[in-house]
This record gives C-alpha cells, sequence and structure tokens, in this order.
C-alpha cells in the first residue's frame, strides 16, 4: 500500500465516524496536519510514523465532535457501539419474523383481518422495542464490566479489540456511499420473505373474497386451490431458502458486489420461472372462485368458458419481470461503481 493510501484511508477511517455536513471541512484540515508532519521526501515509514503520533481514528473523530459521544469510555467506546450495530439489528429481525411467521400460522379466521393486522402491528412494536432494549442492556452491562475490570485504560481498543496502528489502514475498505447495503434493506427484504412464505403456506386463510357478515368481514371464497397451490412447494421452499441466504450474504458483506449481483438475477430468474409454471396451471384457482367472479363481472362473452382471470395473472408475472429487472439492473451498477478512495 502507498503512502498515500495510507494517508486517505486514515482521513477516511476518521471522517466516516463525523456527522456529513463537517466531513469535507475536516478532511482538508486533517490533511493539511499530516503533510505538515512528514518530509519533503517522505515513504511509508514516515507516514505510519505521523498517523501513529495521530493515535486512532476513532478516538480522533472524537475530538473533532461538539459533544462526547462517549457512552462506555473512549477505550471501548468504538467496539461498543459496533457490537451494537451488529447484535441489536439481529435480534430485532429474529424476534420480528417469529412473530409474524406465529401470528400468520396461527390466524384461523375467526377475527376480521383489520383487527388482526392491528393487533400484528402492536404486538410488533412491542416487539421491537423490548427485543432491542434487551439486547442494549445485557451489551451495555457487558462492556461495563469489561471497563471496570480492564486493564491498560490509557489505550482505546479499535473493532478488533486491540490498540490500533496504522498496519490496521490496509483492512479499510473504502465503500462508497452508493455500493452499500443498508441493514434496513436486508431488513426489509427478510421481513418481505417471510410474510410471503407464510401467506403461501396458509393461502385458503389469507387470500379470497371477503364479504361483510352481520358480526364481521370474513372470507368467503378463497382464492387458490390450496392443494394445487401447495404441490409448488418444494420450489416455493428453495426459493425461499435463497431469499434468505441472499439477504445474509448481502448483511455480512455490507455492499453491492459482481457476485451479489448474479446471485440476485439468479434468485429473480428462478422466481420468474416458478411463478409462470404456476399460473399456467388451469386449476390453480379454486373452482369456488371463479363462479364468484362470474357472479361479480356477469358471464364471459360467446365461445369464452368460465370467468377469464388469466390476463391478470400474467399481468401479474409482467409486473414481477419489470420489477425484476430493474432491481437486476441497479444491483450491477452499483457492483460496478468504482472502490477508489477519494
Amino acid at each position: 500500500m502507498s503512502p498515500l493510501e495510507l494517508i486517505e484511508l486514515y482521513i477516511y477511517e476518521v471522517t466516516r465516524r463525523l456527522p456529513e455536513q463537517s466531513r469535507e471541512d475536516i478532511a482538508l484540515e486533517l490533511r493539511s496536519t499530516i503533510e505538515d508532519m512528514l518530509p519533503e521526501d517522505y515513504g511509508e515509514a514516515e507516514v505510519k510514523e505521523a498517523l501513529s503520533q495521530l493515535g486512532d481514528p476513532a478516538a480522533l473523530a472524537a475530538q473533532y465532535r461538539d459533544q462526547p459521544a462517549y457512552l462506555i469510555g473512549p477505550r471501548y467506546y468504538d467496539s461498543y457501539i459496533q457490537v451494537m450495530k451488529m447484535v441489536i439489528p439481529i435480534a430485532v429481525v429474529i424476534a420480528l419474523l417469529s412473530l409474524i411467521a406465529n401470528q400468520i400460522i396461527t390466524y384461523s379466521g375467526e377475527v376480521a383481518p383489520v383487527d388482526a393486522a392491528a393487533s400484528l402491528i402492536n404486538k410488533a412494536i412491542t416487539a421491537v422495542l423490548g427485543t432491542g432494549l434487551q439486547a442494549a442492556f445485557w451489551i451495555t452491562l457487558v462492556f461495563v464490566i469489561l471497563e471496570r475490570t480492564g486493564t491498560g485504560k490509557e489505550l482505546p481498543l479499535n473493532g478488533k479489540f486491540k490498540a490500533w496502528t496504522p498496519d490496521d489502514l490496509k483492512d479499510t475498505r473504502y465503500v462508497p456511499k452508493e455500493k452499500v447495503i443498508k441493514k434496513s434493506e436486508v431488513f426489509v427484504s427478510l421481513m418481505w420473505t417471510a410474510i410471503w412464505g407464510c401467506v403461501y403456506f396458509n393461502a385458503d386463510r389469507l387470500i379470497g373474497v371477503y364479504e361483510n357478515s352481520r358480526i364481521r368481514v370474513e372470507m368467503t371464497t378463497p382464492v387458490f386451490n390450496q392443494e394445487v397451490l401447495l404441490s409448488y412447494w418444494p420450489f416455493i421452499v428453495l426459493i425461499l431458502v435463497l431469499d434468505v441466504a441472499l439477504a445474509i450474504y448481502k448483511w455480512v458483506v455490507s455492499q453491492w458486489t459482481v457476485p451479489i449481483a448474479f446471485l440476485n438475477v439468479a434468485n429473480h430468474v428462478l422466481s420468474a420461472i416458478v411463478f409462470a409454471v404456476m399460473i399456467r396451471n388451469a386449476d390453480l384457482l379454486s373452482p369456488g372462485f371463479m363462479t364468484k367472479m362470474e357472479e361479480i363481472f356477469g358471464p364471459q362473452p360467446l365461445g369464452v368458458s368460465g370467468f377469464s382471470s388469466g390476463w391478470v395473472m400474467w399481468l401479474a408475472l409482467f409486473a414481477y419481470l419489470l420489477a425484476a429487472a430493474l432491481d437486476s439492473y441497479q444491483g450491477f451498477r452499483k457492483a460496478n461503481i468504482s472502490k477508489q478512495v477519494k
């Protein structure tokens, strides 16, 4: 790694921890400070010596903040925040996925869909707050114990729980903002996978024609023939597994890469093929639903037997293909954004 790259990576490590509006000015100031510390003809050794004098980028970034950011303390603060960012989202996702799956699987249809949705939202909010607070409490407790019992408190620790050195910059990955895969995107992806997977296996109780009764709104006619729908379960399970695996891979890598873009396309292609095969099955829709549609829309013109819903299914497939194509294009575009340090 060249001396200039070391300098730029050090500046990046400092400024990424600061408010975005102040990063450019501080980067200019810090670059000028480092240049003043170096001799006219400097090499890697001189740069490392200068950066060692400046110290851990996390600690230096804290000095630039208007207010102290130490929840635990300078020695463990950076590691503490990294653990919080990693553990709390995972705990919340697991709690929400379990809640949604349980609510959908145990839904009997005796409660109106609106009431069931409102109950799910309330439970989800409670689960998020409860799980997040519990995870934060236990993580904080562990770091408080570490700080009270640890040694060498004069040196801040990095994410690897060791004192920072300029050699750590070689492990720094500069990720352009456009390439970053946000944890919220992965979270939404996992949530959507859990929802549509549970709905698929319980479609006869969730997807149908709802009508007003004297007491509540209830489903009178399921849309799909559940037996035919479930005959495709091996392919659906494969898609679910690939969805979850891809989401976890995105979570770990945290940026768009060419392999992730290809896996994203493969997942879309497999889903589109299974969808197309399913809608070609004439028995996919339940007879009761077909009859109900004829009652609502009236009989079809002469020469057309029964309610013609094929165009609706193919339109849904076209919409999915369009969305998948756009998502695939965006994936490759982000994956090929330059990694050059600026």
